[in-house]
């Protein structure tokens, strides 16, 4: 037996529960934290005899985990965010 999903009232759309837009902002969060994980990439050495201090460089220490948290924190609130409704005339 089917059951009919049914909106409460007339007006009411059934749809997705997160709009088109959000997961618009959802990719470009994505985009962030891949960004930033970007930026953690490198400083190894080529000889494993020497020691590479730019491991511990500003870049990879600092910047690339709070533009990771960042893009965490976006996607966090684009998932979040309750879209504008458009006025019907």
């Amino acid at each position: 037996m089917a059951v009919k999903n049914n909106p409460k009232t007339p007006g009411e759309k059934i749809g997705f529960p997160i709009p088109v837009s959000s997961y618009k902002m959802i990719l470009i969060g994505f985009g962030i934290v891949v960004l930033g994980f970007i930026l953690m990439m490198g400083g190894g050495s080529n000889n494993p005899d020497e020691f590479n201090y730019d491991i511990f460089s500003f870049r990879r220490i600092t910047l690339a985990p709070i533009v990771v948290l960042g893009g965490f924190g976006f996607i966090f609130w684009a998932i979040m965010r309750k879209p504008k409704q458009e006025e019907e005339n």
